[in-house]
């Protein structure tokens, strides 16, 4: 099985001019057209057995609107949708109970589109109560290539915010929380001395291209392949690209195929 667990989407009627804004403030190319029609025929090109979604909350009046539209896709045709929330939204336990009620497994943060840093007690109340539920949460880590002037998600803030929920959930040995693009986008040596080894789980999303093979291999041998999900960050990593890529790392059977979905579908109980 394999497991995509870090892909966006965006509704069809706002999908191509989303992509375009996006494209230009990153200076990148997408590899599709980040509709959900254009997921699934990645997907069957590749071979994803399924893909997570991870929607953003960019202002608190969205909360229902993107939650409401996760559940509808959420289960339906290989498609997982996690729920999104904003650090401004009020009554959070209730947002987050919501979210569960929904059905959606999880929860995405995003730093640097929240403009909030992780380590904020908005951050710390969501992710601890977030915690208790039994949800998973994502949280974008290190620069993001579109907003790359301030990172609200670097290394050392992830560990004060770990260490907070460690301090503070009911149940922190339960704790569900992934730090996405191998736990800091381009600040992996940050990542090495820092945040590997610890109990959080690292995504593979838009690392392959970028960073050497022989440091991402390192990381994923000294923090534990049982600890890694293979994402690719969907329209903007190619999946068939990252599955290859993944491969030619020279992981151990058993440690490739936990990373391709066996991980995954624990965490999703699948």
């Amino acid at each position: 099985m394999i497991i995509d667990f870090h892909t966006h989407i965006f509704p069809e009627a706002i999908a191509q001019r989303t992509i375009e804004k996006l494209e230009a403030a990153a200076n990148i190319k997408a590899h599709s057209d980040g509709t959900l029609t254009g997921l699934k025929a990645s997907m069957q090109k590749a071979g994803v057995d399924y893909s997570v979604i991870l929607p953003v909350v960019t202002k608190p009046s969205q909360f229902q609107s993107v939650n409401r539209y996760a559940a509808s896709i959420n289960g339906h045709d290989s498609i997982l949708s996690f729920g999104g929330i904003h650090p401004d939204n009020e009554d959070i336990p209730q947002c987050l109970s919501f979210i569960r009620d929904l059905g959606l497994s999880g929860i995405k943060l995003h730093p640097d589109y929240q403009r909030v840093h992780i380590n904020d007690p908005r951050y710390l109340e969501i992710i601890t109560q977030a915690v208790n539920l039994g949800l998973i949460v994502t949280i974008h880590a290190g620069i993001d290539v579109g907003l790359p002037s301030e990172v609200h998600c670097p290394p050392d803030e992830a560990i004060q915010m770990l260490t907070y929920v460690k301090q503070h959930a009911n149940h922190p040995e339960h704790a569900k929380i992934i730090l996405a693009h191998t736990g800091g986008w381009k600040q992996w040596d940050a990542v090495e001395e820092l945040l590997v080894g610890k109990p959080v789980y690292f995504d593979l999303a838009y690392t392959f291209g970028f960073i050497s093979s022989e440091q991402l291999l390192r990381i994923i041998q000294n923090h534990g392949a049982n600890r890694i999900l293979f994402a690719t960050d969907s329209p903007w990593n190619d999946q068939a690209h990252d599955i290859q890529a993944l491969r030619e790392l020279g992981l151990a059977p058993a440690e490739e195929a936990a990373i391709l979905g066996g991980n995954a579908a624990r965490l999703l109980g699948l």
